[in-house]
């Protein structure tokens, strides 16, 4: 890469074509924010470009922002930088500017790329591949191309451009090679065991082209019939978060798109209006489609607050946007699902309902669509966490779960999602399996700080802290999500009774107990309830649960601490389960 600056329109042409890039469509934050660093830096303002300015300027924040609690700038500048890394190893591989944000600070840099197939190198039979882009360059393609990359870079007299055209020519090798561990589904194991040699083995492949249809989102859009600065705040926080979602393509431009009655039927748009008292604002989710309005709430002005907004947000988010949520129910309801929607309110429903049936029948969907060669990284990151509870509950779908297939699916799922929280989110999980709490945390934090406006991130990484032995930090996450969120998986009150359990609230542990729902697989649910009827002295109750826990899992009862050893439960949370269930009169409780 050449160090000689590049010219500015050179510069503002790689910029557009960078924010029309697939990388980038999904994330409007990230376009915004660079396409503010950059003009802002190419008029001249570079000092300007402080976290502080930036908080106001991109992220719609006012004079009341503090950097040191409020981590917006910071978090959003990490996840572009991630993005372009990943546009300028890929779709921008022959860009003939890069762009960068350098760590400790937001100014860009640029840099000219030495190595660039120019226009009058190209083969002639470019121009026909490229009209047909579904078809799927061959292993041969990929490294013809790295060759033709290498030779059309001119040699030079100077040793140091010959040493930098070599070590660029690895660089490019790499790129390629990447690209073919990616086609081919190859993924390394991270954590112990080992990996399959390519996806075929995992039973990820298929020959049925899978249809752009069969994986299309939700599209949503925003309106803003408000003003004033609540309205603008509300807009810029509602912006953020919806950009976040994996669940939906939201479409980062106030016109909809009704052309397509297609599409249309599974657009949806919130509109921002005045509400119904002087200083009120009023969220509205409408169907595009039929103009029914499936979600609405008012906003007081202490709602609409700096300290509050993004809490209100996220709360409305979370209850519109997820697979449980408001817009998937009313596809559900219309009977306008796709193949991926379907897949994803199966799973949705399985978290909600969790035993064999309702698990078998979420893996089978997503299996199949990625048997067809999905393109979502959704599909791999469902699939990871379904394989893994195959294996915590001993599913018998499907027949040959295993760690490192989990691994696969995890492995693929962050390399064609690599700012998707569900897919660092199906990572943190495997690894808390693992028993690496570091990891686990490591990646569920991610998760979070990729979508703080959805309260299930939230839930994660709190139930993570909780099992990583951290019940201070862990409890009021999981706490809030819970009290956000009426349509909860089970496995967020089996969490939170852990946390208040260990941090002496006996009345909140006792409270999450009895929002369990007993399963055919799940003991230490049974367990929760057991010590929470013992703990509000419900002695018939008490008796019940002995039975019912006794007869339907006979191996926990013998040897509970058995269960809680394998599921890698902090000892300290181990000795006291274990306790308590012998004060409730389960055996010895060994």
């Amino acid at each position: 890469m050449q160090h000689a600056t590049p010219a500015a329109p050179a510069v503002r042409e790689t910029l557009e074509r960078l924010l029309a890039s697939e990388t980038f469509g999904r994330s409007e934050r990230a376009r915004k924010l660079i396409r503010y660093l950059v003009e802002r830096e190419q008029a001249g303002e570079a000092d300007r470009l402080k976290g502080f300015s930036i908080a106001m300027d991109v992220f719609g924040k006012d004079g009341d922002f503090d950097p040191s609690t409020d981590a917006v700038v910071r978090v959003q500048a990490g996840r572009l930088r991630e993005l372009l890394q990943q546009y300028f190893a890929n779709e921008g591989v022959a860009e003939p500017v890069r762009i960068a944000i350098p760590r400790g600070g937001y100014v860009p840099a640029y840099e000219l790329n030495a190595i660039r197939l120019p226009e009058a190198a190209k083969p002639t039979g470019q121009t026909e591949a490229a009209a047909a882009p579904s078809e799927q360059p061959s292993a041969a393609d990929d490294a013809a191309a790295a060759a033709a990359l290498l030779a059309v870079a001119a040699p030079v007299p100077s040793v140091a451009r010959h040493l930098r055209f070599f070590w660029m020519a690895i660089v490019v090798v790499i790129a390629m090679l990447g690209v073919l561990i990616l086609r081919q589904g190859s993924g390394t194991l991270l954590a112990g065991g080992d990996m399959p040699a390519t996806l075929e083995t995992a039973g990820l492949t298929g020959s049925i082209a899978p249809s752009t249809a069969s994986e299309a989102l939700p599209l949503v859009y925003i309106a803003v019939e408000a003003s004033g600065a609540d309205a603008s705040r509300v807009a810029a926080s509602l912006r953020a978060g919806l950009s976040g979602f994996d669940t939906i393509d939201f479409i980062g431009r106030d016109t909809v798109d009704k052309t397509d009655p297609v599409a249309s039927a599974t657009s949806f748009i919130f509109d921002i209006l005045p509400g119904p008292d002087a200083g009120d604002i009023t969220i509205e989710l409408q169907s595009v489609a039929t103009g029914r309005v499936l979600l609405s709430r008012n906003l007081t002005a202490d709602d609409s607050a700096p300290s509050a907004v993004e809490d209100r947000i996220a709360d409305i988010l979370s209850s519109a946007l997820p697979a449980s949520g408001t817009i998937y129910s009313y596809i559900e309801q219309s009977d306008i699902q796709n193949g991926l929607t379907q897949c994803l309110l199966l799973n949705g429903k399985y978290y909600l309902d969790q035993n064999a049936r309702t698990h078998e029948a979420a893996y089978r969907c997503l299996e199949t669509l990625a048997d067809n060669g999905a393109k979502s990284s959704l599909v791999y990151s469902e699939l990871a966490s379904l394989h893994l509870e195959a294996i915590n509950d001993r599913y018998a779908y499907p027949p040959d779960a295993t760690i490192e297939k989990a691994l696969t699916f995890a492995h693929r799922a962050v390399q064609m999602g690599p700012t998707s929280p569900n897919a660092h989110r199906a990572y943190g999980y495997i690894y808390s399996r693992l028993g690496n709490a570091d990891e686990a945390l490591r990646w569920m934090r991610k998760a979070y700080d990729l979508n703080p406006y959805d309260v299930s991130m939230a839930a994660a990484y709190g139930y993570g802290l909780i099992f990583a032995g951290r019940y201070a930090e862990g409890t009021p996450l999981l706490a809030h999500a819970v009290d956000a969120s009426s349509g909860h998986p089970t496995w967020w009150d089996f969490g939170l009774f852990a946390g208040e359990f260990m941090l002496g609230d006996m009345n909140k542990a006792t409270i999450a107990s009895n929002a369990l729902r007993t399963t055919a697989t799940k003991s230490h649910y049974l367990a929760a309830r057991l010590i929470g009827a013992k703990i509000a002295g419900q002695d018939d109750q008490v008796r019940k649960l002995l039975d019912e826990l006794t007869a339907k899992f006979p191996k926990f009862a013998a040897n509970p601490r058995a269960t809680f050893v394998d599921r890698k439960y902090p000892a300290d949370l181990t000795e006291r389960l274990v306790g308590a269930l012998r004060a409730a009169g389960l055996g010895s409780a060994s």
